[in-house]
């Protein structure tokens, strides 16, 4: 990511183990930005939406979000992210999940997110996969919200 402290990465993950693991992972693929951890999608949207330190009033992000969540779906969160006139639209959306359903892919894809990852049952292939990511995060551009 260009300017890496700038870009901010937003996750939304209500398993407190994956969240670690999550950025443990990154880390280790050497990106230091901000990472803000919320464990249910009202509270990230507020942050996102509304906040003076979201992305939305205070510049970019990269997204990282499950779908299952306690209070809403994931896919609820992505499309108000990616919903016409959202400042947050071309905010960069990593769905990272359990959830491996064809059906499911093909509906956030066309909701607008960027990539799908679905998360292996196997700790090793979890963290190697999050480390991946974090090499991918490291090379992606992302745009500056839109005013």
């Amino acid at each position: 990511m260009t300017d890496h402290r700038s870009v901010s990465i937003v996750m939304i993950e209500d398993d407190e183990g994956h969240a670690r693991l999550i950025e443990k992972n990154i880390r280790r693929a050497g990106i230091m930005n901000q990472i803000r951890h919320f464990l249910d999608g009202t509270s990230a949207l507020e942050f996102m939406f509304d906040s003076p330190e979201g992305p939305a009033l205070n510049g970019p992000a990269l997204v990282l979000l499950d779908l299952n969540l306690p209070d809403m779906s994931g896919t609820d969160i992505l499309a108000k992210i990616k919903a016409e006139g959202s400042p947050l639209r071309r905010t960069p959306v990593v769905v990272l999940t359990t959830t491996d359903d064809k059906v499911e892919i093909q509906r956030c894809y066309d909701l607008g997110c960027n990539v799908y990852i679905t998360k292996p049952v196997n700790y090793e292939s979890f963290a190697q996969a999050i480390r991946q990511l974090g090499l991918f995060l490291s090379v992606i551009q992302v745009p500056d919200p839109e005013v």
